[in-house]
């Protein structure tokens, strides 16, 4: 994280280290990383206090295993297909860290005032005592995030001789002409490489001796720093990715493997895009409810390359796709509050298609494949949300209509025409009361409540539907 986003130092923490010494500050006293995470997350379980805000389905199977290796003190390794929220769980290790934390002021590696690391540090400590100016880092300046490309190298992770140090005047054999890279640059921090496979495996080569012997090698320099970080990494299961593995040696260096999963169930899905989704309209829960078994039909089925996975963003941009429909039929038609039905789940297919992978043969079959998959969805999710509900007097007072007043839908048409055309009938209203219209005078919720029990009928064969392909109008009736 860079700098420029962490708050600034409190101007009541100690400047020297000498002040710091004589403060009885808690941070006065060195810690390691791993110290450090284990006695903040500690205190968290204690207290009672959620030590991973935001992190959804993985109550009881991926943090129970992750606390235990943050606890044990070992590196990490999150192994789960995309989407699965890896990068969101690493980069919230951060919140264990200290808020502030006492550095030699100028360092390049960030040392702790008490324990300097590299020679310049060492040198200005002997020479300076209790006047060594510190300052403070925040939490978010010791995170350190790479993604792992083709092109990474050894300077970028670990560094290189630095030829303007070089031509300043010192020798090739001095350490001081280092240019350290991102992994001794986060000395007292956590660094996160996500997509490990992706790195090549001369550069994680380079890793071996920072992870075991927490020293570093550069062009024939071995220098002695003895480096305290956490490293902690993300990929993707072996059998998917094609691009390269974790090597032998690293992996077995990893103190602790966790694999990640998506949502158990509906409610961690809905959990979730409730969480992540920037919906510019609303989105009615039963929809939700409707994108999110969608999503996990499209992880049950075989058409769909399960070996890349259907990420949780599918959801996501599903439910965003969904809101963006039903602001543009409100700017169309006037409404002054938009809110989204289920005629707007039809944008769904054809936006987000590109995001799946489909198996071999089925070339030709992806539209109709989502077509059906989306219908079942909404069955299933009809049938959950109005069990018991009877909806025959729905289907036939609905039947008994003819042309004109007909209950029509679309992208074009306001919700308020759609409650105009209702029947009056009390079942109109326990549909509204059971999925949460019920109470409110704008038509939109109401709209959408009865939509959804409308197609809930024509899908299981209780009442006929015309699409009129020209006005891109559906029509409920006889």
């Amino acid at each position: 994280m860079s700098s420029s986003s962490a708050p600034s130092v409190p101007t009541d923490l100690p400047t020297t280290a000498g002040e710091l010494a004589r403060s009885g500050h808690p941070a006065a006293t060195a810690r390691s990383v791993r110290t450090e995470l284990r006695d903040n997350l500690l205190t968290r379980l204690r207290d009672g206090v959620d030590p991973w805000p935001g992190i959804v389905g993985f109550d009881r199977t991926v943090l129970p295993q992750f606390e235990r290796a943050v606890l044990a003190g070992h590196d990490v390794v999150l192994l789960g297909e995309r989407g699965q929220g890896k990068t969101r769980l690493l980069r919230s290790l951060v919140n264990l860290l200290d808020e502030w934390t006492p550095v030699i002021e100028g360092s390049e590696l960030g040392e702790h005032p008490t324990e300097p690391i590299i020679p310049a540090s060492r040198r200005r400590v002997a020479e300076l005592g209790d006047d060594l100016p510190i300052t403070w880092r925040h939490r978010d300046e010791r995170y350190a995030e790479k993604l792992a490309t083709p092109d990474t190298s050894v300077a970028d992770l670990i560094g290189d001789v630095d030829p303007v140090k070089v031509a300043e005047g010192r020798s090739l054999g001095d350490p001081e002409t280092i240019h350290y890279g991102l992994v001794p640059r986060a000395h007292r921090g956590i660094v996160t490489i996500n997509e490990l496979p992706d790195l090549a495996e001369r550069i994680q080569v380079a890793l071996l001796n920072v992870m075991e012997e927490r020293d570093i090698q550069v062009r024939g320099y071995t220098l002695r720093l003895p480096l305290d970080i956490m490293l902690v990494a993300s990929a993707n299961p072996e059998d998917y990715t094609n691009r390269g593995r974790i090597i032998t040696p690293l992996k077995d260096r990893f103190g602790a493997e966790v694999r990640t999963h998506y949502p158990l169930e509906v409610a961690g899905e809905v959990a979730l895009v409730r969480q992540e989704a920037h919906l510019v309209a609303e989105v009615p829960d039963h929809l939700v409810e409707v994108l999110a078994r969608f999503t996990r039909h499209l992880r049950q089925s075989g058409a769909v390359d399960q070996r890349s996975g259907v990420s949780a963003r599918f959801t996501i941009a599903a439910a965003e796709t969904v809101a963006a429909a039903a602001l543009r039929r409100a700017a169309v038609t006037g409404e002054d509050t938009p809110v989204a039905r289920p005629v707007d789940l039809e944008a769904v297919p054809p936006v987000l298609r590109g995001k799946l992978e489909f198996e071999s043969g089925e070339e030709g079959r992806e539209a109709e494949l989502l077509t059906h998959l989306l219908r079942r969805s909404i069955t299933e999710t009809a049938r959950a949300r109005l069990a018991g509900v009877d909806l025959a007097p729905l289907a036939d007072g609905v039947s008994a209509l003819e042309g004109s007043r007909r209950v029509v839908t679309g992208d074009r048409v306001a919700a308020r025409q759609v409650v105009d055309a209702l029947p009056s009938m009390s079942v109109v209203y326990t549909v509204a009361e059971r999925l949460g219209a019920a109470g409110t005078e704008a038509p939109g919720p109401l709209a959408s409540a009865v939509e959804l029990a409308l197609e809930h009928l024509y899908l299981t064969r209780k009442l006929a539907k015309d699409d009129d392909a020209e006005d891109g109008t559906v029509a409920y009736g006889g």
